[in-house]
């Protein structure tokens, strides 16, 4: 990984409150990095304010929105003010909480490729698995250690955007490592999985079986598309939502190297997650509607009915499965 940038350690040291925001529509790297930069800065002696603008929808991150403000606090405006923005390079993907976003310095930690920072420090590595992975370092380069308690949410989130490791391969030394020293400082990897995994409702069980009959073939078997409409929404409820072993299961299908899953978020709006076996860059396809991510995992936002995302979203796709390395 890229080393800590010096003046993102002087930008700590000049300012005395912290914003710190994370993306629209959190996970659990988002979330976990937040909590853990947040708590490091208050260990500092910084004041801080956590950011979000919701919605707190995945059942593993649910437990800590009551630690979030939705819009970002009035401060004496004798005090050193400023924003690190993480796990985004955008202020466009840090939805509303931008609009009480005062005129401060900025800063950006990030792991994604994607996206246009902008800010008076950048700290953004695409070969980092995850935005914990650089809030730990940010904290090692700064001389410290995290507490057990941060160390747990730094491990949250770098298993949350490795899919609990599973997305790691032979080039992958250094992140295991990180992962050593978070649980030498005290995360426990199985309280960990259990956190990502465990306590779903039997509901989210049944809309599991609704997204797998609905599953669309597309490109002779190599794309899998699904979807969830309002009425599921009102039916199941937000809290029935696990995209992740949706995508495992869909991942696993023989043949299979992309999924795709659309969601009627409103009568007009939907959300797209993406997720590629190794070939499809995922990433790229997203960014040319306006999202984000790595090449293997990415998602969206955008206007219009499932039928209508479908379509357009599988006119992005056809290149990739006309290249002759697919046939």
């Amino acid at each position: 990984m890229k080393p800590v940038p010096p003046e993102l350690l002087e930008f700590i040291d000049d300012h005395s409150v912290f914003f710190v925001i994370g993306h629209k529509e959190p996970d659990g790297d988002c979330v976990g990095s937040q909590l853990a930069l947040g708590s490091w800065l208050r260990r500092r002696g910084k004041k801080i304010a956590l950011c979000s603008s919701g919605p707190f929808t995945r059942t593993e991150i649910m437990p800590f929105e009551h630690r979030f403000q939705p819009v970002v606090p009035e401060v004496d405006g004798t005090e050193r003010a400023a924003a690190i923005i993480l796990d985004c390079s955008s202020i466009k993907r840090i939805g509303s909480i931008a609009d009480s976003l005062p005129k401060v310095p900025l800063a950006f930690i990030d792991h994604h490729a994607s996206g246009e920072a902008q800010g008076d420090v950048v700290f953004i590595d695409d070969r980092a698995p995850s935005v914990t992975t650089l809030v730990l370092a940010l904290i090692e380069a700064a001389g410290d250690k995290p507490t057990k308690e941060e160390a747990e949410f730094l491990f949250f989130g770098l298993s949350t955007d490795t899919g609990y490791w599973r997305h790691l391969d032979e080039a992958s030394t250094e992140t295991w490592l990180a992962g050593a020293r978070l649980v030498a400082a005290g995360a426990s990897p199985k309280r960990i999985y259990a956190m990502m995994n465990g306590g779903k409702s039997l509901l989210s069980r049944k809309l599991m079986g609704e997204f797998l009959t609905r599953v669309e073939p597309h490109f002779d078997g190599k794309l899998l598309v699904s979807f969830m409409t309002l009425e599921d929404q009102q039916q199941f409820g937000l809290a029935s939502r696990d995209s992740d072993m949706l995508y495992q299961l869909l991942l696993t299908v023989s043949g299979c190297e992309s999924a795709m899953v659309i969601r009627q978020e409103s009568e007009s709006d939907c959300t797209v997650g993406l997720r590629s076996r190794e070939r499809v860059d995922v990433g790229s396809i997203a960014a040319r509607f306006g999202g984000g991510g790595h090449r293997l995992a990415a998602g969206l936002s955008i206007r219009g009915k499932v039928e209508e995302v479908r379509d357009m979203l599988l006119e992005a796709f056809e290149p990739w499965f006309k290249d002759e390395g697919f046939l």
